[in-house]
């Protein structure tokens, strides 16, 4: 039986100085202005940022300042599919920006897109006229212009950043990132691992490179920050410690249900701030909406290689899993061979299922990727897109990725033989 970490969780809570209790969730309870910067590792556990980069600041007279460049850009969303992307800084999802509350933060973005944008700090306390709405807080940022953001945090929690002009294409082409604003009193219990993943979609057309950004419905790539499985690195926590994962969603229709293997959790913040302890409640499946961010807490107690994605089943499915007509149980006798006389190489799929096309090897169109996901260590993974893996780990030199976890024996599913059946009277 899979241990519960629940029970470890009971009762923690992340306590800020200076709080008060009128104060809404996550607001930082006082007017005293910027602060002395934060320091990562010193002042808290910096965030972990899989297949991502975190923004870097330079001090200026006791002012944080960062530079966001908005930019078109290639990238690589999986093994055999890159794309024509738009990004910060080169990537897509941005760097993650990560603060302190009550951090005074000068952030400058250049604009080298061929169309105007903005930034809007998502859930972030600010000036109105930093809200970065195009024609109501401010104008457009031309192309090839830099404009200047700034503002002091006064809250924590997790947030997001995207454009707030020509959205529907901006962000359907990448333009999105998370912001992370610790609390500036120490958390207790300390977070060892901090995650921070961007849950996005995409309507890629199997053998094109980039995105429509017109589609409403039909997302074909579903990804965790801009990879989709096998293209996801792994969550690598070591046996013991606390993890928190942060999760965005500024995909552009759908919410995700997210999923973890072997553990339960607590759902203990939004991007209205920290959830205080008597309104968080265990889960397995966290559901994160459209615009939204929710971060979920666990204690890592249990070694393995656990699943972590969408619980939509067509979320886990790459790009050439879509708008295929369902053969399931169809009579298909001598239908290849008909067919072959005009398609060379063609053969029907589907009719006993499809789990099995992962070991089929079927080519697929240039710059394309299959339906199914990436190799295991018994066998094909089928499960692709929105798709992850947390591995925990008792002994670990480093967080770089351990490979596939070491079983012990006799704790692996496998065949059983018939004097077992009979013994415990199962007729099959």
């Amino acid at each position: 039986m899979l241990r519960t970490s629940v029970a470890a969780l009971a009762g923690s809570a992340l306590i800020e100085r200076n709080a008060r209790a009128e104060d809404g969730p996550g607001t930082s309870g006082n007017d005293r202005g910027p602060q002395r910067p934060g320091v990562a590792v010193t002042d808290y556990t910096p965030v972990v940022v899989p297949n991502g980069a975190t923004l870097p600041w330079r001090i200026v007279g006791g002012v944080k300042v960062g530079h966001l460049v908005a930019e078109p850009l290639r990238h690589e969303v999986a093994p055999g599919l890159t794309i024509n992307a738009w990004g910060y800084n080169g990537r897509t999802p941005g760097p993650v920006i990560e603060a302190i509350d009550g951090d005074h933060l000068r952030i400058y973005v250049t604009n080298r897109l061929p169309e105007p944008t903005t930034v809007h700090w998502h859930g972030i306390l600010l000036p109105n006229g930093m809200d970065g709405v195009a024609g109501l807080n401010q104008r457009p940022i031309p192309p090839g212009k830099t404009f200047k953001y700034e503002f002091t945090l006064r809250q924590s929690g997790t947030g997001m950043y995207h454009p707030h002009f020509d959205e529907m294409l901006q962000m359907g082409m990448g333009l999105m990132g998370m912001f992370v604003i610790h609390p500036r009193a120490a958390e207790s219990p300390r977070i060892d691992r901090d995650f921070s993943l961007m849950l996005s979609e995409w309507a890629i057309k199997p053998g094109t490179s980039k995105a429509d950004t017109t589609e409403m419905t039909d997302f074909n790539v579903l990804t965790v920050n801009s990879r989709a499985f096998p293209g996801t690195a792994p969550l690598v926590v070591k046996v013991g410690e606390r993890v928190r994962i942060r999760l965005g969603n500024l995909g552009a229709t759908d919410h995700h249900p997210m999923h973890i293997h072997g553990y339960q959790f607590r759902i203990t913040g939004t991007d209205g701030g920290r959830i205080p302890d008597a309104g968080q409640w265990p889960e397995t499946t966290v559901l994160v909406p459209v615009g939204a961010t929710r971060d979920i807490e666990f204690a890592a107690d249990e070694p393995g290689d656990w699943a972590f994605h969408c619980h939509m089943t067509h979320h886990v499915m790459n790009q050439m899993g879509h708008r295929l007509p369902n053969m399931l149980g169809i009579k298909t006798d001598g239908i290849d061979s008909k067919v072959q006389r005009l398609l060379p190489g063609y053969m029907t799929m589907g009719d006993a299922g499809m789990g099995d096309m992962a070991n089929m090897s079927m080519p697929v169109p240039r710059n394309s990727i299959p339906m199914l996901g990436g190799r295991g260590p018994f066998a094909p993974i089928d499960m692709g897109g929105m798709f992850t893996i947390v591995k925990v780990r008792r002994d670990l030199t480093s967080y770089d990725d351990p490979g596939w976890y070491d079983h012990p024996s006799g704790t692996v599913a496998g065949d059983v033989s018939a004097d077992e059946l009979r013994a415990d009277g199962i007729d099959v």
